[in-house]
């Protein structure tokens, strides 16, 4: 009986990573970080680890944690500190972080030939940010409810109505709210002021770095 106390102590002190899933111990494997490491308020809800995004299929079977590298999990998290600042009713949600390349390659294949194949990086051309740990989807909650806010379109929405350069011409056609578009505008401050950079044709998407240099310095994610 003591034996058997004295292996369950030690199962309870092995460290948690030991516990984690196959493609998180790959993330950190390759030098990416949990982004919950640096600041555990930020929430996270993976939109390809369920049905309901624009595939209509679970990409990441086994992962719920997002990771990202070092320099855009920093950056998150000074966004998550300048949100609280300003709104601390309110938290960054984080949507996709990191992504494989051969998660890349199934998203990929979806829009492949159609007209939406603007939305979706190539990865025969390198892929895009979200395959270096460099950007990330992200929206706004409400801290005791983990209800999100009003952002006009759902996360993933692919089409016109989630361009950030049409928002005015949104509100005054009545396909966005005001409420909407001011929500919009609160994500892209608390972003744009950590270091990130907004995407025009999608408003929950945000980039540390551009391409170029991500392809000149960092490695893609397999």
């Amino acid at each position: 009986m003591r034996k058997n106390f004295i292996f369950l102590l030690f199962f309870l002190s092995l460290p948690l990573y030991s516990q984690k899933s196959k493609t998180a111990q790959s993330m950190e494997a390759q030098g990416l970080v949990d982004i919950t490491s640096l600041d555990s308020t930020i929430r996270v809800s993976l939109m390809y680890s369920r049905a309901d995004n624009f595939t209509g299929k679970v990409l990441y079977s086994d992962l719920r944690e997002a990771y990202l590298h070092p320099k855009a999990a920093k950056a998150l998290a000074q966004a998550q500190k300048l949100l609280k600042d300003k709104r601390p009713d309110l938290s960054l949600i984080v949507y996709d972080a990191a992504r494989p390349m051969t998660i890349q390659q199934k998203m990929w294949n979806v829009v492949a030939g159609t007209s939406k194949n603007i939305y979706v990086s190539n990865p025969k051309k390198g892929g895009g940010l979200h395959n270096y740990g460099m950007a990330v989807d992200i929206t706004l909650c409400d801290v005791a409810t983990g209800d999100t806010l009003d952002m006009g379109t759902k996360v993933d929405f692919l089409g016109s109505y989630a361009h950030i350069d049409q928002e005015a011409s949104l509100v005054k056609q009545g396909i966005i709210s005001i409420q909407a578009k001011k929500n919009r505008e609160l994500l892209r401050n608390v972003m744009c002021e950590a270091g990130f950079t907004p995407l025009r044709s999608e408003w929950w998407h945000f980039n540390l770095i551009s391409r170029a240099e991500a392809r000149a310095k960092y490695k893609v994610i397999k």
